[in-house]
């Protein structure tokens, strides 16, 4: 996945900036950067913090930098941001998404007489550099941002900082969000609504699906204005969105605890204690607690002041342990009872599988499992949601393969998505023998869409039902 922050100022950004683009440190481990426009030009950092917080590895550059616009991003997959040259003149670009259709248009760009890509180390062509390549390909950034949106098959929300302003232009369905923030002297553009509080901007406005704006240190002018189709990600709110976001006017803190809430009205179990799974997994608990009167507890802690992002060593067989090691058992509150835990998904299963081991190892009686979104049957077309190249990877995919065999057809796995359906029943129940689970339930799509406070037609819930 990846987050971005954008500044454009009367004085120096390079503080909000550097602060803004750390607010969405959750939402990706791997690359840094911060490009800025001054007096002296452009000037840009990238680096790598897989091991270490974007904080410590950008605290040099943020004394050094100095620049009235900026953009800044923190992605799990490409280096970023680029600064390219081409005949609109130079520009910083930064990008979150994904694009499916990349051998098509990398052979489009070819034909047209562009002569290379540098390839990253994994051989892939670098996203945010295609994108760049598309929008040269057109006589002004409007048209070529608008061509990348609509020649792109997935999704693709942008930042292009020019030295007369940055340009932002939300995906054309609008998947991820954009969110403008002002203060005197100033704006702001995020993906996190959450981001730019401390710094002292208030909410000014969000943009629409495939809406393209230029923001200056005086003003917000929209370019293009915003299509009426709107899908963007239900999976923001039920696990990649921060608690103190809101999209679209929901909170995301808000809509956990009604997702917890629907999730207690319709369950029989009775355990002694309910728990989240940190961290997403304890608003949904929460909202379960209180709507049951079953106490929420936290039987486990994570410890975090030495574990700041996910780290994981090269040794193979310690990964596993590694994976693990941040959540701490209290014996008091697990041992001889029953806990019925909420976890906000069900992707693989490793992990909640280990994590129900180590509860039953801590004592544990009973271990009920409430996943906080309906089975994961499809694999996302549209974000880097995750690492999976296939979706045999999802948990789902490997039990319905193991009942119907390698043929599965697209009817029978729309019978595996309906609740009511018997061919439900027993994936789920294979699932839970699987990983171990005293019981499974899994929270409905109808539940969970209606725990947003948007028109279900604007919410992509393909990952769950497969529906475009």
């Amino acid at each position: 996945m990846g987050g971005f922050f954008g500044v454009a100022s009367k004085h120096d950004c390079v503080f909000d900036l550097f602060f803004g683009t750390d607010y969405h440190s959750h939402l990706g481990t791997r690359r840094g950067g911060m490009a800025v426009y001054g007096e002296a030009g452009f000037d840009r950092a990238i680096h790598n913090i897989e091991n270490a917080p974007f904080r410590t590895k950008f605290d040099k550059d943020m004394r050094e930098m100095k620049g009235y616009l900026g953009i800044g991003c923190i992605s799990d997959y490409e280096p970023q941001p680029l600064i390219v040259r081409s005949h609109h003149g130079t520009y910083a670009i930064t990008t979150v998404g994904k694009i499916n259709n990349t051998d098509e248009i990398t052979r489009i760009i070819f034909e047209k007489g562009n002569t290379h890509f540098l390839e990253m180390s994994g051989g892939d062509v670098n996203p945010t550099e295609l994108v760049a390549a598309v929008i040269n390909q057109k006589e002004n950034l409007i048209e070529g941002i608008r061509y990348a949106q609509e020649i792109i098959d997935g999704s693709i929300t942008l930042m292009l900082l020019t030295p007369k302003g940055i340009y932002a232009a939300r995906d054309r369905l609008g998947r991820t969000p954009v969110i403008l923030g002002r203060k005197e002297d100033a704006f702001c553009i995020s993906f996190e609504s959450f981001a730019y509080l401390n710094l002292g901007y208030e909410d000014y406005r969000e943009l629409g699906p495939g809406e393209i704006v230029v923001v200056t240190p005086d003003e917000v002018r929209t370019l293009v204005q915003p299509g009426k189709e709107m899908k963007i990600c239900t999976f923001l709110w039920v696990y990649y969105g921060y608690p103190s976001s809101s999209y679209e006017g929901t909170s995301v803190e808000l809509m956990r605890y009604r997702c917890g809430e629907k999730m207690a009205e319709r369950d029989d179990a009775k355990p002694d204690i309910v728990a989240g799974v940190p961290d997403s997994g304890i608003a949904h608990a929460v909202g379960y607690a209180n709507r049951s009167g079953i106490p929420y507890s936290r039987p486990f802690i994570k410890y975090t002041p030495t574990w700041p992002r996910s780290f994981m060593p090269t040794i193979q067989d310690r990964r596993n342990l590694i994976a693990r090691m941040k959540l701490i058992p209290i014996h008091q509150l697990i041992e001889g009872k029953s806990l019925l835990l909420i976890d906000d998904s069900i992707v693989r299963g490793t992990q909640l599988r280990e994590t129900t081991e180590f509860l039953y190892q801590s004592g544990a009686k009973e271990v009920h499992i409430r996943p906080a979104c309906p089975p994961l049957v499809y694999g996302c077309k549209y974000l880097n949601f995750s690492r999976s190249n296939s979706d045999m990877d999802l948990i789902t995919r490997r039990v319905i393969r193991k009942l119907e065999g390698d043929e599965v057809t697209e009817e029978v796995l729309q019978e595996y998505t309906d609740p009511s359906s018997e061919k439900y029943d027993r994936m789920v129940e294979e699932i839970r023998k699987e990983l171990n689970f005293t019981s499974l339930r899994y929270n409905r799509l109808d539940d969970l869409l209606s725990s947003i406070d948007i028109e279900p037609c604007k919410l992509c819930t393909y990952c769950w039902n497969g529906k475009e």
